[in-house]
This record gives C-alpha cells, structure tokens and sequence, in this order.
C-alpha cells in the first residue's frame, strides 16, 4: 500500500465476524469479560493494558511510519519520558541536538538526572565530530527542529551513533510521516506527539512512538502498561480519524508555508526567515535529500515591535502547540522554550523577537493579507 491507503485503511479492516463496521468504535469498557479465567477475550484483559481502538490505532501508526511497531501514548512527552526509563539505566548519557522543543529539554534537565541520566547538547546540523558519540548510550535529535527549522542529516548521525552502539531517536513532529521516514533513513525510534499534524485539529493531546525492534518495543510497552501512560479510546478515535486526511492537509500546509515563507523574504520589516524550502535557507539542500517536502512550520524575526505585529493578526492565534488546520503563531523566547535558561536562549539564536509560526490550511490569500497588515503596523509603531 502507498501512504494515503494506508492512513485510510490500516488498524480499520471491516470485521465481517462481528457488525462489518467501515470506521472502528469507541470502545469505552474499561475492563473485559471472559469465560474462562485464564484466556482473556481475544486477548483483551483491561483497557490499561490493550484496548480495540488505541489497537486500531497502533497499527496505522506503525504502517504509516513504515514500521513494525507503534505505541500510543496519553501525550507526546508521556511517550519520551517512558522511552527514556525504558532504555537507558543510571550512569548513562545523551547526546541531543541543541535546538529542541523546551519539554523535551525540561526532561533531560529536571526528571532524568534525578535517575542519573546526563545528557550533553551539540549542533547537529552543521559540521559534527564523531568522536562526541563514544561512551555514549543514545543520541537524541529533532530534524526540522523546534523553532529554527535545522535540518540534521539522518542518515550521516544513525551512522556515528551506530558505530558506537548508541540507539538513534528521532522526533518526527515537524515534518510528520507523510514528509519523513527517519527508520528507513537509518533511526531506531521515531517519536511524535500526535497531538500536532498527526491529530491535525488541536483536539486530541496524545504521543507515538513508532519502532522496528522488537526487544525495545517490549520494553517499552511493559513500561507504559507499567506507569499507565496510555492514550484514551477516543482520542485514539479521534488520531485515527485525523490520519485519514494527513496527506491532503500536508500538501497545503506545505504550499501555504513556502508563500509566506518567499512573501516574508521579500519584506523589509523581516530580519531572517527560517523555512527548510527556501534556497537561501542554510540547511535546505539537506532537507531536499531526505524529505518528501518541507512542512507547514516556519521561523521569522521581525525587526521591530514584535508585539504590535502579533496584536494586529486576525487569523493567527497567539497560542503554544502547531499542526492544526488553523493557523497560530507564538514566541518561543516567553512561552513554549522558556524553560531553558536565558543564556542558551539567546546564544541558540532563540530572541524575543523570533515568531514561529504554524501556518494552517485557509486560503493563502487571507493569510498573506493578515500578515501585511499586521507587518505594516509593527513597522508604523515607533515603540520598539
């Protein structure tokens, strides 16, 4: 099957035994009756453990990351946290690209040292020295990254942290699996919070992750039965209903973002534009090697009163989180990479005046329209 078949069909076959239902229900039963007490019911015991819905769901995500296994977590940071218990013991350390999302930084920094975890941060993006992944246990990467849009070269990374038997995680939020398949470009894990273009409509919070091996799959999944972080049957319904328009909604994200991109190239209000689909954009060349297409998120500095640009948007909301259908746009320096110290902030290049934005599916034209207004008014306010 190609991709769309897949996000169609996968985890939702007609069960002609039963009542042939097209879409999967919504299991809701918390625990399951059996007649004889040591065989569960078609191997359902309690809704913790395994449930029909966030099964139908596993599959699919699996199918559509390429995979041989995927597991569905209550929330992206629940499935990192779990992996990282998981996998690694007291005494081992990280190796993690410098740019990545703030709670994935909060991790590392307030829960896994407390477990002897350490990590140490690199960029990945440019010139890396293969020396760095020896000793180490995992290395840890977003590619595009959050918020500067780097673009790490995948399969140059699985190859330094495979030679030193390091396991090669991958978040995959940005670009989504209708862009990316880090497993095939050489990754050992993919993760997701699938509350992002997985779901597609900021109404389900939730997290994947998606894998080949079978041992650290059943370590995983032994954990997260464990600790409980399991998604809920409807929002599994709900992830499963958005997958099933993930290739339409990718391909307009896409053709909005690269617009705004070149529109916001072309103004003087805006100092830098950070989109992996710009020629000029530093790591773009790597981007056309190992994705499909660029996605629907985009970086900007507005040179001077960032506030009045974002007061006088219409259609963007100022709010934290990314891949719905509707677009928004915040500032990572106050809201979501505020946790890292100031100091790392600012020498990443993440400044009160940068913009992320996460452009949505409404018609460009609107969206060009909002964005000039709101430009032209930053640009007319003297207050800096």
């Amino acid at each position: 099957m190609e991709f769309s078949t897949r996000a169609i069909h996968v985890g939702e076959e007609p069960d002609f035994k039963g009542s042939g239902d097209v879409v999967i229900p919504i299991h809701l039963s918390t625990t399951f009756a059996r007649k004889d007490p040591e065989v569960p019911t078609a191997g359902y015991e309690y809704t913790r453990t395994g449930n029909p819905t966030r099964n139908a769901l596993e599959k699919r995500l699996a199918a559509i990351e390429y995979a041989n296994y995927g597991i569905a977590f209550s929330s992206g940071l629940a499935a990192e946290s779990t992996l990282l218990l998981s996998l690694l013991k007291s005494g081992d350390e990280i190796v993690a690209s410098d740019d990545l999302y703030g709670g994935t930084r909060r991790i590392f920094d307030r829960v896994m040292k407390n477990f002897g975890i350490r990590y140490k941060t690199f960029n990945l993006a440019d010139h890396v020295d293969r020396r760095i992944f020896k000793g180490k246990k995992m290395v840890w990467i977003e590619t595009p990254s959050n918020p500067l849009m780097k673009i790490i070269d995948i399969k140059e990374i699985a190859e330094y942290a495979h030679e030193n038997d390091c396991i090669l995680v991958v978040d995959n939020t940005f670009a989504s699996p209708y862009f990316q398949n880090p497993l095939k470009l050489g990754a050992d894990i993919v993760v997701h919070s699938t509350t992002k273009y997985i779901n597609g409509h900021s109404d389900s919070l939730g997290g994947a992750i998606v894998l080949d091996d079978k041992e650290m799959y059943e370590k995983i999944k032994f954990n997260q039965n464990a600790i409980g972080a399991v998604l809920s049957p409807f929002d599994s319904f709900l992830t499963l209903r958005g997958i099933k328009t993930l290739a339409l909604r990718m391909e307009k994200h896409q053709a909005n973002a690269m617009e705004i991109a070149r529109y916001l190239e072309s103004k003087r209000e805006v100092e830098q534009v950070f989109y992996p689909g710009l020629e000029s954009f530093q790591y773009h060349e790597t981007a056309k090697r190992q994705m499909r297409g660029f996605g629907g998120m985009l970086s900007f500095k507005v040179k001077r009163n960032v506030s009045t640009f974002l007061k006088n948007l219409k259609y963007f909301s100022l709010a934290e989180s990314l891949g719905g259908v509707e677009s928004l746009v915040e500032l990572p320096f106050f809201m979501t990479h505020a946790s890292i110290p100031e100091k790392e902030r600012r020498k990443l290049g993440i400044t009160e005046n940068l913009v992320r934005m996460s452009v949505g599916i409404e018609d460009i034209s609107d969206l060009i329209e909002d964005i000039e207004n709101a430009l032209r008014a930053s640009s007319a306010n003297k207050n800096f």
